[in-house]
């Protein structure tokens, strides 16, 4: 069973190293897809062995489709640079290319822990946030709007219980900046989809997540850091229905 590590990436050289060094040595090949990076990324991605090739963006679904695009190997790793593998994670897909080719299988899905201002969170919203991650990549394609790409797979799903490692904000500032573009990009994607929120809708359904997160999620297990979580995850829930409402109002 061989396997493609397929990555896209702008400016990754604080991410990309860690990334690499967790799956470098169980990758066939590493295909990094590139959007015009000026650090770098392409030193550190051929320093590790990684096809790198430039394409200017097409957006997360494009951008992922096509790298999908560029895999030598029936099997595809999709992987986020600001990702990496645990130690459990390497041991079981170790052992999954040994023991291949898995002929009933199209993937399988595993849960992915975020590391947030040096805390593991394993509760609330984020976790186990479960995601297909290796799989067929003939069977396979990332469909979704501007934001949270998702990816579309026919056949049978196995489950993984090791983590994969997303080191994903560097502060609260970085995490609410990150907040505010994915609401914009939402907001964007439902007003041409010509969809019309409630007036109610930014409060309600911020109510909502943050109810679900921090309390039926158990968010509150993580103490303070579970606290900002269910927070952020909230203001950005309000944000994005506010956008989308006054995309509506300026047009009207």
């Amino acid at each position: 069973m061989k396997v493609s590590f397929c990555l896209i990436t702008l400016n990754e050289e604080s991410n990309l190293p860690r990334c690499l060094r967790s799956c470098a040595d169980l990758a066939d090949e590493i295909v990094i897809l590139d959007s015009g990076s000026t650090d770098g990324t392409e030193r550190i991605a051929k320093e590790f062995g990684g096809r790198f090739q430039h394409q200017d963006w097409l957006g997360y679904v494009g951008q992922k489709n096509k790298v999908l695009s560029l895999a030598k190997h029936e099997w595809v790793f999709s992987m986020d640079a600001d990702e990496e593998l645990s130690p459990e994670l390497r041991e079981d897909l170790r052992r999954l290319k040994t023991a291949g080719p898995h002929a009933e299988l199209s993937g399988w899905s595993l849960p992915r822990c975020v590391l947030y201002e040096g805390r593991w969170i394993r509760h609330g919203d984020w976790y186990p946030d479960r995601l297909v991650r290796l799989f067929r990549r003939d069977r396979a394609r990332f469909a979704g709007g501007k934001v949270h790409e998702r990816l579309e797979l026919s056949g049978p799903i196995a489950r993984l219980s090791s983590d994969l490692y997303h080191h994903s904000f560097k502060n609260s500032a970085d995490h609410w900046a990150r907040c505010e573009k994915y609401a914009r990009l939402w907001a964007e994607t439902q007003f041409e989809l010509g969809k019309r929120p409630s007036p109610l809708a930014p409060a309600t359904r911020s109510a909502f997540r943050w109810f679900r997160g921090y309390i039926l999620k158990r968010g509150f297990l993580d103490g303070p850091h579970g606290w900002r979580i269910a927070n952020f995850c909230a203001r950005e829930v309000f944000l994005k229905y506010q956008l989308l409402r006054a995309m509506h109002a300026r047009q009207n």
